[in-house]
């Protein structure tokens, strides 16, 4: 039974510049929040830094506004301190894929529980529009004083080459899809990314939502816009790993990788792969550790009375010269 949808908003002033995909986004979160009922001391959202860094600031639950490109290190080790939390953590393109594209390739190998989505609009949009590493190499936007002289980043491609074992993608004016993605990811076991699509009406004038909604692609016959986005649901398409078997994995592996090259003229949205037989991280040291999801580290007594209890006596000794 969905909550209410005002108890996931929060009545911090938004100074997004207006038409901004990150409002679609936030919106996104807080209906998928409230549809699935959890309880907001239940759920943490963590953000990095760069516009898409104020999402921990409108959407009420517990927050943390993390470091540039560390966003994914915190929200992974709150999720391992407190399994029991929903966590989501939220970046641009640049936080994400640029300084923590190293974070980004780790994350994939551990499958920690939990989700991770990037506003990808291609470009710094709080640093005045400099090319980000999903600009496509060419591309001159409008605070760019030469085309992009650097080949572009695939996330979805990244994703599945690191290891995610959700990869969907969204687009921010489609907020009921994004919503239902979201959602998705987070009931995900093992790690999910989302690359949200969103325009940048300040910086970006060419991924504009005129063009994604294909206002410069007039089909000659209705005399219509053809819209570039186009959903992957929509065309049979199955991206769930149903089997434990290398062939398996490896086909739907493959037409994930093919998927995610199409630009241009058709951009699919959707989940692209998912894959539930990899064990989570959590799982994994629970093999090692076996009362760890029952004393996880948050439940973990530290002090009493205002006085330590914790013996750290061999960690100091380690630290002796």
């Amino acid at each position: 039974m969905a909550s209410n949808l005002s108890d996931y908003k929060t009545e911090v002033h938004n100074d997004w510049c207006p038409g901004c995909g990150d409002f679609g986004i936030v919106s996104a979160i807080q209906m998928a929040l409230a549809e699935m009922a959890i309880p907001r001391h239940k759920a943490a959202i963590f953000s990095g830094v760069g516009c898409s860094g104020k999402t921990s600031h409108y959407v009420n639950v517990y927050g943390v506004h993390t470091l540039h490109g560390r966003v994914l290190t915190f929200a992974q080790g709150a999720k391992l301190a407190n399994p029991e939390m929903t966590i989501v953590a939220a970046g641009g393109d640049g936080d994400g894929l640029g300084i923590g594209a190293g974070h980004f390739v780790a994350a994939g190998r551990r499958n920690v529980d939990m989700t991770y989505l990037i506003f990808n609009n291609a470009v710094y949009g709080l640093t005045k529009g400099q090319a980000s590493p999903t600009l496509k190499l060419g591309l001159k936007t409008k605070s760019l004083p030469e085309p992009n002289v650097n080949q572009s980043v695939n996330p979805i491609a990244l994703a599945i080459a690191s290891g995610f074992t959700f990869v969907a993608r969204g687009y921010a004016y489609d907020v009921r899809q994004l919503k239902d993605l979201i959602i998705a990811a987070v009931k995900h076991k093992g790690l999910s990314f989302l690359d949200v699509l969103q325009p940048c009406p300040t910086y970006n004038d060419i991924n504009t939502r005129d063009w994604f909604a294909g206002m410069d692609h007039i089909d000659e016959i209705t005399k219509k816009p053809r819209p570039r986005i186009y959903k992957l649901e929509d065309t049979g398409y199955d991206p769930v790993v149903h089997i434990d078997s290398p062939d398996e994995e490896n086909a739907k592996l493959t037409q994930a990788l093919i998927k995610s090259n199409e630009w241009d003229d058709k951009i699919p949205t959707g989940i692209f792969y998912k894959n539930e037989i990899i064990a989570p991280y959590d799982e994994r040291i629970a093999d090692r550790i076996p009362n760890y999801l029952e004393n996880p580290p948050a439940y973990q007594e530290i002090s009493s009375n205002g006085k330590s209890i914790t013996n750290i006596s061999k960690i100091l000794d380690s630290l002796q010269v």
